[in-house]
């Protein structure tokens, strides 16, 4: 499969099926295309707007044949609802030392990714990623990117954000935060750091990757109001949308 973009055509593969790291018992395939140079920031505007996900130098999207529990969301950051919860999780991180920076991998952040793998996500196909590893996931592929550090009053690396700029957003490609900090609410804050910085700068969207119905993980992205989700016709609000239940969707291999 080919889209044409720019001045060449666009090359598309599928996965083999694979089981789904969200909903158990149930398998997934990816549709990706890989970012070449000089296509980088405008193709990842476009998939990104698409419903595609950054990883590295590659754009990719679900493809499963017969799920679609697996939704790209976005926040409308011109209409975010600061409810009372979202103030005070600012609030109580107002001590924190926020910088950015053009993207560059150190050992310090390799440390803090690692322990926060090793107590959220031990059983996950990034535990045991080597430093090689994050190296590649948070400069290979770079599209206007940049991160972001999060640090306490004794200048301890407390969290981190891998961002990319779009025309219309900020995507969030991949954040990590000290576990042991779980007063701090340090995910959603990073979710509300990005929020004030799209504000700041005039862009209407953040993109948090996706939502999948169903599963536990992800059902955090939909405290964020108003959120939008892309379906087949377009992005719709998600207050406004039903779905059907997900014990009704078939997402297993047919066997012949």
């Amino acid at each position: 499969m080919t889209h044409p973009f720019a001045t060449q055509q666009i090359p598309f593969f599928l996965t083999a099926s694979a089981p789904c790291p969200y909903l158990p018992g149930r398998m997934e395939r990816k549709v990706f295309t890989r970012i070449e140079p000089g296509e980088g920031p405008a193709l990842n505007d476009a998939l990104t707007h698409a419903g595609f996900r950054r990883s590295q130098a590659v754009l990719y999207r679900p493809a499963c044949e017969k799920c679609d529990a697996c939704r790209s969301v976005r926040i409308d950051t011109g209409h975010f609802i600061w409810k009372r919860r979202w103030r005070k999780i600012l609030s109580r991180n107002s001590d924190l030392r926020v910088s950015t920076h053009a993207v560059a991998a150190t050992m310090e952040q390799y440390e803090l990714l690692d322990r926060y793998l090793e107590s959220r996500h031990h059983d996950g196909d990034m535990a045991g990623m080597s430093f090689g590893e994050f190296v590649m996931m948070i400069e290979d592929g770079a599209q206007r990117t940049h991160l972001t550090e999060y640090r306490d009053a004794e200048g301890e690396l407390v969290a981190a954000v891998l961002t990319d700029r779009l025309r219309d957003g900020l995507s969030m490609i991949y954040s990590f935060f000290d576990p042991d900090a779980g007063r701090r609410s340090l995910g959603a804050y990073m979710i509300l750091d990005a929020i004030r910085q799209a504000e700041l700068a005039s862009l209407p969207f953040v993109y948090l990757g996706y939502w999948v119905r169903g599963s536990r993980k992800m059902t955090y992205k939909a405290e964020f109001q108003p959120l939008q989700v892309l379906t087949p016709a377009g992005w719709q609000p998600h207050a406004e949308l039903e779905f059907e239940d997900e014990d009704d969707i078939d997402c297993t291999p047919k066997h012949d």
